[in-house]
């Protein structure tokens, strides 16, 4: 059967427009790290080099290469880490300048991409694509563990109020913000669809005060 995360993930990709708590395991990524505004041409790059390798995972049946257990799958969406920098940081509240910020972007790939296999992919891709985006390209497992998460339905520059509305359900569900990183699950294409209809998951990770933690054991 075809691995498809709109169905097998759902929780995780599709989740209801209000926030709720979800832990979330540990998976695999092609991850590439950058920096500064993501609407200049050297972020299209760090796109378009990892949606080129996972259609490499995907394709490699073609190409003769697949891994063991290799089972056909729709390519999951784009994710991406967001910080601000040290200079970001010390600026004073208002209008975020794009210029401080800090990224990992990144698409999941299918539980059997092992190590050998990931690196296999970027090296074949990078022989026919030689990019300074694909040089910097990584495999890696992340866990985001317990978090708040919900499905936000309009522009980029209009999440603030969707934060706004996690960071009260976790004060109201007795969970503490521990991480000013959060995650962006972009489920819409944005060459092809209005900002104001654009469904993005945001994610933070979040915990039991520590004065909970103690009481609770």
């Amino acid at each position: 059967m075809k691995l498809d995360w709109k169905k097998d993930a759902k929780q995780l990709y599709l989740p209801s427009g209000s926030p709720v708590a979800v832990t979330v395991p540990a998976m695999n990524f092609f991850s590439i790290e950058g920096a500064g505004d993501p609407n200049g041409e050297a972020f299209g790059g760090i796109v378009s080099a990892l949606y080129s390798l996972a259609y490499g995972v995907k394709m490699s049946p073609k190409s003769g290469f697949a891994p063991s257990g290799y089972r056909e799958f729709a390519v999951y969406p784009l994710e991406g880490l967001w910080d601000l920098s040290q200079a970001g940081r010390k600026k004073a509240s208002g209008d975020l300048d794009k210029s401080e910020l800090v990224f990992k972007i990144m698409i999941r790939q299918p539980d059997f991409v092992t190590d050998d296999f990931a690196r296999e992919v970027i090296e074949r891709v990078l022989r026919k694509k030689p990019t300074p985006a694909l040089a910097a390209a990584k495999f890696e497992t992340i866990t985001d563990g317990t978090c708040v998460q919900m499905l936000h339905i309009g522009s980029y520059d209009a999440e603030p109020a969707s934060f706004a509305k996690m960071e009260e359900f976790c004060r109201a569900s007795g969970f503490v913000r521990s991480s000013m990183t959060h995650r962006e699950i972009y489920i819409s294409d944005p060459g092809r669809t209005a900002p104001d209809r654009l469904k993005t998951v945001l994610r933070f990770a979040c915990s039991l005060p520590a004065s909970q933690d103690r009481s609770d054991r």
